[in-house]
């Protein structure tokens, strides 16, 4: 659950990436994700592989920058960052409240909803499973999401990090 391959080139300091994960090592198998891996995303030279990738940036209706996001875990990436906005946007939490509400997830398959402890209100989990869904809960986190946000007043930026895994906002 660390950033990138763990590998820093020799003399640089430089944090090497772990894109070549998201290549489908085994065709038809799933990933470590639960995911079937395709041939269509199988490595082959200049090829990108497929990525869940999803930085974000929300502008106020001035066009200034309200607030930046994206995160790491796989597939689990998209939900992640959508919830983040869901929680700034319609439930007007702060970056930080944001980042940290518990989450839930679906990626149709294998077909069951990861949840997070508190990321679902017992009376919802039950109307859903009336409605034939299949729940699983997630120890620990779900996917670890970062951002900043620029306060519209006096133009401070604040960071901000999952407190559920390693690492902390930093700036200078």
């Amino acid at each position: 659950d660390l950033y990138g391959s763990r590998v820093t080139a020799k003399g640089t300091g430089v944090l090497l990436n772990d894109e070549m994960d998201d290549f489908a090592a085994r065709p038809g198998k799933p990933n470590m994700f639960g995911l079937i891996q395709g041939e269509r995303n199988a490595v082959q030279p200049k090829k990108r592989p497929l990525s869940s990738m999803t930085p974000t940036i929300v502008l106020r209706k001035d066009g200034s920058l309200w607030f930046a996001v994206g995160a790491r875990g796989g597939p689990r990436i998209i939900t992640a960052v959508l919830q983040t906005v869901i929680n700034m946007i319609d439930h007007d939490m702060n970056l930080q409240q944001a980042i940290d509400a518990p989450r839930i997830h679906h990626q149709w398959f294998p077909d069951e909803i990861l949840f997070e402890p508190y990321g679902m209100s017992p009376d919802t989990r039950l109307a859903l499973e009336n409605l034939g869904h299949r729940f699983a809960e997630k120890p620990g986190f779900i996917a670890s999401a970062t951002g900043i946000t620029i306060e519209e007043k006096t133009g401070v930026r604040l960071g901000a990090i999952d407190a559920r895994s390693d690492g902390e906002a930093i700036g200078y």
